[in-house]
């Protein structure tokens, strides 16, 4: 078999080699060559535990394991050694390897790279964070610490938490962890979509299923296919979607609207709420068989007011992504301000303290963030000042409305104004221009704003 390649075994992204019942390697494919950096010429003919020489090799073979007890090995996490003398993680499988005429005559060995995993792994625990989950508080290390093992179940997952904890972050960390990553994490919102649309947005349709439908469109289930499905506030579909869904989760199957064959769904489920469904479970709103079927792994995000000590990191993460983004150099609050922050309940959670450090972001012109940077309602009470500003307005429409208050007050004055805002006259002048705003009079007879 020497220099034979197996074009079905090289489309395999797992590596995948065979042996002889004397243990020597019979067929190599291209994703083994990769993971290993041993060429197939290399590897066949020698003994497998000289190829890899992996940590279980001599005292715990999987493959002798599973040709002595006849029974697969599946799933098992080792080490092996690649050519260039680095320890790589791997996850291997084992079986018997018959002939036509069921004859033992060696065994299959498949093994996947874990190594990205791991690094994500080591993000988790070392750096207190996992794409944009930040924090160190107990209560976020200890999902961290289940994240991994979350990840690598097929099982359906409930996310629980207030508005603005990062439901989806945590929905995506667990999709970026899993075997699903290569394929699609599709997301919907449920509470956003009224219940004749959402049924076709999760299930498709097929051409002529309604007046306008002129060809098939597929749904979130079909674009999921081999990923994840974030269902995200579940606690507001109707009864008749409860059912739905519910047939879907027991069947793994659906049908697409105006069709009547069956379409296999191999996708998993993440749902979340802002809700309690226990307590909606009892009052008869939500469906106790649903909630069983979704309610197999939990997750409770628990508020920010409840884990303080993760504030200090999330300022940090949120100035550095403010700072690269808008190439400045904002280093951090003032004591004064920090104490605010930490004393604030953040009833918006995370997504609240994001919005409230990029509103003090546009108003500092320095690299310290000060007291009357931050928003209105955060500052102690002086009778004075721009009236709140809402958080969930982007940049843009932050900087014009800070403008446009400030200008109010002033009667149109824009060295006042500019004074105010802590920015020079002419950058004031500047920033009119580019915002689309109309230069006032000098004594504020007339302030007009372009939208």
């Amino acid at each position: 078999m020497d220099g034979y390649r197996d074009p079905i075994l090289d489309s395999i992204n797992e590596g995948v080699f065979t042996v002889d019942l004397d243990w020597r390697i019979t067929s190599f494919n291209r994703a083994a060559e990769k993971i290993t950096g041993i060429g197939q010429a290399e590897a066949i003919g020698q003994r497998c535990s000289e190829v890899f020489r992996a940590n279980i090799c001599e005292s715990a073979c999987a493959l002798k394991q599973t040709l002595s007890t006849g029974k697969p090995v599946v799933n098992k996490t080792v080490y092996v050694i690649d050519a260039a003398g680095q320890r790589i993680p791997i996850k291997i499988s084992a079986a018997g390897l018959h002939d036509r005429e069921g004859t033992l005559i060696g065994g299959v060995e498949t093994f996947q790279d874990l190594r990205q995993v791991e690094q994500l792994q080591k993000e988790l625990r070392d750096k207190h964070s996992f794409a944009d989950i930040v924090g160190k508080s107990a209560a976020i290390s200890q999902l961290f610490d289940l994240l991994p093992q979350i990840a690598d179940s097929e099982s359906t997952v409930l996310i629980e938490g207030a508005s603005g904890t990062g439901k989806e972050l945590f929905a995506r960390a667990i999709h970026g962890l899993s075997p699903r990553r290569k394929k699609r994490l599709v997301a919907v919102n449920c509470a956003a979509l009224p219940d004749t649309l959402l049924e076709s947005e999760l299930f498709g349709y097929r051409a002529g299923a309604f007046t306008g439908a002129h060809r098939d469109h597929p749904g979130r289930f079909a674009l999921a296919e081999g990923g994840t499905l974030f269902l995200d506030e579940i606690g507001d579909i109707s009864p008749a979607m409860q059912v739905r869904l519910l047939r879907v989760l027991q069947e793994r199957s659906y049908e697409p609207l105006g069709s009547v064959e069956p379409v296999r769904a191999d996708v998993r489920v993440i749902a979340a709420t802002n809700q309690n469904l226990s307590e909606l479970v009892r009052a008869g709103s939500f469906r106790e068989d649903l909630f069983y079927r979704i309610h197999v792994i939990h997750i409770d995000i628990p508020p920010l007011r409840d884990r303080r000590e993760d504030i200090p990191l999330l300022v940090e993460h949120f100035l550095e992504s403010f700072n690269r983004r808008h190439d400045r150099e904002v280093a951090g609050l003032s004591p004064e301000a920090y104490a605010l922050l930490m004393e604030h309940d953040y009833p918006g959670n995370v997504r609240e303290i994001q919005n409230i450090l990029e509103h003090a972001f546009v108003l500092c012109r320095g690299d310290t963030i000060q007291v009357e940077h931050l928003p209105p309602y955060l500052r102690p009470a002086t009778g004075s000042g721009p009236p709140d500003i809402a958080l969930s307005l982007n940049l843009q429409e932050a900087e014009r409305k800070l403008i446009a208050t400030a200008l109010h007050k002033h009667q149109g004055k824009r060295a006042a104004a500019a004074a105010e805002l802590g920015i020079n006259p002419s950058t004031l002048y500047r920033k009119l221009q580019k915002l689309g705003m109309s230069i006032p009079e000098k004594d504020g007879r007339s302030l007009k704003i372009t939208k």
